[in-house]
């Protein structure tokens, strides 16, 4: 055995315990662990992300992801930016939302011969993007939109659209 793991593992069950106990308490909510160790607005900083902006410990970041000021992107998001990604100022983008700037269709198609497809995908500023939604790569979505619940984004979005499902289309009534 480690020494000291038995020690470590009770200090860190105990940690566990207090802090779900206080979390659930003032917001009845509990969260995976690392989002009782890790403060989402730190992590957003060291990211490089706008001032204001928060990302869950449980969200997945990859390559070069720009975000601006007073963000709020939930737990279980992936926002890739392998293709290059900006967001802007005041989104909120929801649980479980898949932002892409690649996609690997050729690659497998081709058994591995052609590259990687990549696109930047950018997301204007007042944006609400809704829980468990998809975006494709080399889309564009303009300020001040509202994309609904468990939509797949394959084309681009005009500013103040209401848009909604697989494939999203953009609700001509904006309702």
């Amino acid at each position: 055995m480690i020494p000291g793991k038995a020690l470590f593992h009770t200090a860190i069950a105990k940690f566990w315990r207090e802090a779900q106990r206080d979390l659930d308490g003032k917001f009845k909510r509990t969260l995976p662990f690392g989002d009782y160790v890790v403060d989402r607005w730190e992590k957003a900083r060291l990211l490089g992300f706008g001032e204001g902006s928060s990302i869950y410990d449980a969200s997945v970041v990859i390559g070069d992801v720009a975000v601006g000021r007073n963000c709020w992107i939930g737990p279980f998001t992936l926002l890739d930016g392998s293709g290059g990604l900006e967001i802007g100022d005041f989104c909120s983008i929801s649980a479980g939302v898949q932002i892409y700037s690649h996609d690997s269709v050729a690659w497998a198609l081709s058994g591995g011969t052609a590259a990687m497809a990549k696109a930047s995908t950018r997301i204007g500023s007042r944006v609400y993007i809704g829980p468990n939604t998809v975006i494709a790569k080399g889309v564009t979505i303009g300020d001040d939109c509202v994309i609904g619940a468990q939509s797949l984004v394959l084309g681009d979005i005009p500013p103040g659209s209401r848009a909604w499902g697989r494939p999203a289309k953009v609700n001509a009534g904006n309702d």
